[in-house]
């Protein structure tokens, strides 16, 4: 939660390249990326971004990504070369937004995170009944 934004709906930008594998380059700063993260009363809502579609820039990227893998970062995507061949046969540009509706049930109903996912990881009862 980003309390110094609380009670106001926010825009977070900027993203550095190495946060944000999958995301075109800045049209304009060297460095950041096209992404977006939409803060309303503290708590990220959507995320959006412009794809990157260069298939030579995205093959670095994800190599670079792979190594860091390599290296123990759980977090790191590996080496998807269908997908870098998907890249490779053209891709106009793209965008999309990707919107939490657990996250905005919470923001209109007042509610916890536990009360407002639709569709909860239900454990098995162990006791057998």
């Amino acid at each position: 939660m980003i309390e110094s934004f609380e009670g106001r709906p926010t825009f977070v930008m900027d993203f550095p390249v190495d946060t944000s594998p999958l995301v075109r380059d800045h049209r304009t700063d060297a460095g950041k990326v096209e992404k977006w993260d939409l803060y309303i009363n503290g708590y990220e809502q959507a995320t959006g971004y412009s794809e990157l579609v260069d298939p030579v820039i995205q093959r670095e990227r994800l190599t670079e990504q792979a190594a860091l893998g390599a290296r123990g970062d759980a977090e790191a995507m590996q080496l998807d070369e269908d997908f870098l061949r998907a890249l490779e046969h053209g891709m106009p540009p793209t965008g999309g937004v990707g919107l939490g509706i657990d996250r905005l049930l919470m923001t209109l109903t007042g509610l916890g995170i536990r009360e407002t996912i639709l569709f909860p990881l239900v454990k098995p009862d162990r006791a057998g009944s």
